[in-house]
């Protein structure tokens, strides 16, 4: 969760105090500081600017401060007689308390699916816990496809193809993307005709649960995802009051195995990404089975080795991740 910026090992000493390893500070006013420098990008909508890839940003809701980032290959500004690229509407991860849609690494990650998928991406910039805990995450998900229903920007009514649309998230973005797909699969007919959602790409989604699994114990003082940041990642953004074995961390509790009776009667298909070197592989595991028990379509692709984020810092793994992605969406 920590991704590029976690130090080579967890010392001894930051295991007693996951606030510093996270280089964040708890306020009493239920907020936090955050005093880890990530790198941002800004957008680049100028089609003259040498990027294959352009980007811009447009408001979701300028009340609670949200914002998409679009990604559009420059190719389909070359091609306008082409047909309309499949839609990906991607959240980033962070454990829900840090990073951005800006933040360099996630715009690097979408510029690079969209060059290599030749797919339109609509990042988003989600609230962050604890200022605001889940399900505000949740909220603004389903309001962003909502957005794409009546946003009229040229990028998204000229060159993306509604009817070919995927819900896919990182890390924390990956466990977004599941329960956002839970719920828009509940009220589709809000959303459809416009939009027609494909299914979701859940890649390293972020579960837990009160009870440990084997990999979580195994790797408990994994450099990028300890245990004990793991822990307080969830303590920060559930529900005040609550446990991780509240339905938002663990997906085996609630409704969230019933709904999923809806996403396989929608046709919905699930391609679930991790590696044997994340502390949440048996959660994917333990998801795609309960997937599969439920008759939902599911794809999933465990590789050996690797660590959680991975795929944001090798571009080698990035690049072999999109082949997955674009055989997944466009089965021959």
């Amino acid at each position: 969760m920590s991704f590029n910026f976690a130090p080579s090992k967890p010392k001894s000493w930051l295991r007693h105090c996951p606030y510093q390893y996270l280089q964040i500070v708890n306020n009493s006013n239920g907020t936090i500081t955050r005093h880890r420098k990530i790198p941002n990008t800004p957008a680049t909508p100028d089609p003259d600017h040498p990027t294959p890839v352009l980007s811009k940003d447009i408001p979701l809701n300028q009340s609670n401060k949200t914002w998409v980032r679009i990604f559009l290959p420059k190719q389909a500004l070359n091609n306008p007689s082409s047909s309309k690229l499949p839609l990906i509407v991607y959240f980033h991860g962070g454990g829900f308390i840090l990073y951005s849609a800006s933040s360099t690494v996630f715009h690097d990650f979408c510029s690079n699916i969209a060059i290599d998928v030749n797919a339109i991406i609509v990042s988003v910039d989600y609230r962050l816990a604890p200022e605001h805990r889940l399900p505000a995450a949740y909220d603004d998900a389903v309001e962003t496809l909502h957005l794409i229903t009546t946003n009229q920007d040229e990028w998204l009514t000229k060159y993306a193809d509604f009817s070919n649309t995927y819900i896919m998230g990182t890390s924390a973005g990956g466990n977004v993307a599941y329960h956002a797909g839970l719920r828009v699969a509940s009220e589709v007919e809000n959303l459809q005709p416009l939009i027609l959602i494909k299914g979701l790409i859940l890649h390293q989604p972020f579960f837990g649960a009160t009870q440990r699994t084997e990999s979580e114990l195994r790797l408990v003082s994994d450099p990028v995802l300890p245990l004990f940041v793991n822990d307080l990642m969830w303590e920060l953004s559930l529900p005040i009051g609550v446990d991780r074995d509240h339905e938002y961390c663990n997906s085996t509790v609630g409704g969230g195995s019933q709904r999923l009776e809806k996403i396989r009667l929608l046709g919905w298909r699930v391609l679930v990404i991790d590696c044997k070197g994340d502390p949440l592989i048996d959660r994917q595991i333990e998801l795609v089975k309960m997937m599969e028990e439920k008759g939902v379509v599911v794809v999933s692709q465990f590789d050996e080795g690797g660590h959680h984020g991975v795929d944001l810092q090798d571009l080698s793994r990035a690049k072999a991740l999109n082949v997955v992605l674009k055989n997944f969406m466009l089965p021959s």
